[in-house]
């Protein structure tokens, strides 16, 4: 069975790139990223450089009306990103509708190529505000996509239910660890590894790489 990854660049995604050509095997594995003019945009160059040493055919789709309709921290330059995370309300990092419009534009392009599985990197464990990372979401979003292109998607979330250190710990069972730590960009300032250390994506990435090692 023929899976595609979305993939972004940054620690989650990537991981699940792994998990998928474990999974699947490199010739059944290809991957789509978004250029949505986010401000981490870099990312997608360490995507791209990712599925090149690996083997994986990556598609770059263009969505700059994404930062047409929604005003946030990562599509305009002129809002600070959050340095922590709002106890009421999601981060100003959300960009509303974004997985929403990831998964309809992969499962478009999927079918073009008889590929069944979609694989996305969201997390209900540390999910951090975003409605669009949870699971009912993520669930619905899988029926409406099956009944409205009439085809049996199957969506993947290996992460669903993993917090960060668990993350990590994924990436370590899959002989990646290194690679995640430092060929990839989690941090919404487009700071590669570790990052600026102060926007909530490096937060998490930070706090759940020393909750793993903790573990070992």
């Amino acid at each position: 069975m023929k899976a595609l990854v979305i993939l972004s660049g940054g620690q989650d995604s990537t991981t699940c790139l792994f998990w998928a050509l474990q999974k699947y095997g490199a010739c059944n594995v290809s991957a789509i990223g978004y250029d949505y003019n986010q401000r981490h945009k870099a990312e997608l160059d360490f995507a791209h450089n990712i599925c090149n040493r690996h083997n994986v055919p990556f598609a770059v789709i263009s969505l700059p009306v994404i930062a047409e309709l929604s005003d946030n921290a990562l599509t305009n330059p002129d809002i600070k990103v959050d340095t922590d995370k709002p106890e009421t309300t999601p981060p100003n990092t959300l960009v509303e509708g974004r997985n929403l419009l990831f998964l309809t534009y992969a499962a478009i392009y999927a079918k073009a190529r008889d590929i069944r599985v979609l694989v996305t990197g969201v997390s209900e464990s540390d999910f951090s505000g975003y409605p669009d990372c949870r699971d009912i979401f993520i669930k619905s979003c899988n029926i409406t996509l099956n009944m409205g292109m009439d085809y049996p998607f199957i969506v993947e979330t290996p992460l669903m239910w993993r917090t960060k250190a668990q993350v990590w710990q994924l990436a370590d069972e899959l002989g990646v660890l290194d690679i995640i730590k430092n060929q990839t960009l989690t941090c919404y300032n487009g700071i590669v590894g570790d990052g600026c250390g102060n926007c909530p994506a490096c937060h998490l990435r930070k706090k759940g790489y020393e909750e793993y090692l903790c573990t070992k």
